[in-house]
């Protein structure tokens, strides 16, 4: 048979098996594109990451911080406690804070009305009056002593009368100053001025914080023999103190400037160092008081509240770490949600060593992988959905 012979029979062929061909990549494309993720993979796009909020860390060596933990107790900074004194003998005009109100230092938190302060204002108003025209007599006797008009004994007694009224001025004015009044509030005194209030007294914060404590109400009597000495407590609750009962037994692992971190009652992690260890024990304890100084952002700790701190007493450099945060249970197994092109997979991991924050991986990851930090708890919902969606 010729070639031409066969070319019908070929071409009929052909076209017999063409539909399948085509029917049987159908098939295939329609398999690839619905097929399942693989098990323990979690298929999501850079967007979709982000917008379910999944932080990524890169897995790199780092230090775990041994730690001891101990019982304490929060109390005020006492390096960052005020009281506002009474430094006048007085009653109490205007209180212009209430409790819990925040006060700038330098603020006037109070008015006082002092016949002690009237009478140091007012001694201070005569001997200027008396200062300015004792200093006229003075110059008018010099030049006239210049010019040989008057007699030197006659200069003489005026340049000492000046003097003497120019000491009795700057005694006046340190009476004030003693007071608490300043040099601005003293110049501005007019000795002329008789409308003014002279013993109106302004109290000032010493310091920035907040209101812990009023001592007294309007109208009472202060500064006395047997009255209230002071009008409030202000803290700077921004650090506190964290008060930690120590064994003697574990007193040879901490050394002031070590690192303490506590969980805040809004969750969050708080990190500071110990300031303090005390020398002596207590009888009945047989444990030293520690303190720890820890910045308290958005006043999470309040004095009085009982926290537990873990002590970092010692740092291990590791291979490889990940935060806590980071890790799930799938399955009965610890395990990590590492980054891929198609989106995560679930990875069993081997744990070593902890602390507050960080735990070191002993097996399961390399350095440089990429894993889900925080909010991995998404990831671990997806998976479930998707491998029930597999099992149907």
């Amino acid at each position: 048979m010729s070639r031409f012979s066969l070319r019908p029979a070929l071409l009929a062929l052909a076209l017999c098996l063409s539909p399948a061909l085509t029917l049987a990549k159908s098939a295939e494309a329609v398999e690839a594109r619905e097929a399942p993720p693989a098990h323990g993979e979690v298929p999501l796009a850079a967007e979709q990451i982000d917008k379910a909020g999944v932080a990524l860390t890169r897995v790199e060596p780092g230090v775990i911080a041994e730690q001891l933990s101990a019982p304490g107790v929060v109390i005020a900074d006492q390096d960052r406690i005020a009281r506002v004194p009474a430094r006048v003998i007085g009653s109490v005009a205007e209180l212009r804070k209430r409790l819990g109100e925040t006060v700038a230092k330098d603020e006037v938190v109070a008015m006082l009305d002092s016949r002690e302060v009237a009478d140091a204002k007012s001694e201070w108003q005569a001997a200027l009056v008396n200062y300015d025209l004792q200093k006229t007599l003075f110059e008018r006797a010099e030049k006239l002593w210049a010019k040989r008009i008057s007699a030197e004994q006659v200069y003489l007694q005026a340049k000492t009368t000046a003097a003497t009224a120019q000491l009795r001025l700057n005694l006046a004015r340190q009476k004030l100053r003693s007071l608490g009044v300043s040099d601005g509030e003293i110049d501005a005194l007019r000795a002329d001025d008789a409308s003014a209030n002279l013993g109106l007294y302004p109290v000032r914060a010493p310091i920035a914080g907040r209101v812990i404590e009023r001592k007294v109400d309007v109208g009472a009597s202060v500064g006395g023999n047997n009255d209230p000495s002071e009008l409030y407590a202000i803290a700077d609750l921004s650090r506190v103190w964290i008060d930690l009962a120590i064994p003697a037994s574990e007193l040879n692992a901490i050394r002031e400037g070590q690192k303490v971190f506590l969980r805040a009652p809004n969750e969050a992690t708080l990190s500071g160092q110990i300031i303090f260890i005390g020398p002596v024990l207590n009888p009945e304890t047989r444990a030293a008081r520690v303190l720890a100084a820890v910045d308290n952002p958005g006043l999470a700790l309040r004095p009085g509240g009982f926290v537990t701190a873990a002590i970092a007493v010692r740092e291990t450099p590791v291979a490889l770490r990940a935060p806590k945060a980071a890790l799930q249970t799938i399955e009965g197994k610890t395990s990590l949600f590492v980054r891929n092109d198609k989106g995560f997979v679930a990875r069993a991991v081997g744990l070593g060593r902890s602390d507050a924050q960080f735990v070191e991986i002993t097996e399961g990851l390399t350095a440089g992988e990429t894993i889900a930090s925080e909010n991995s708890f998404i990831l671990k919902a997806e998976l479930g959905k998707a491998e029930a969606a597999h099992d149907d």
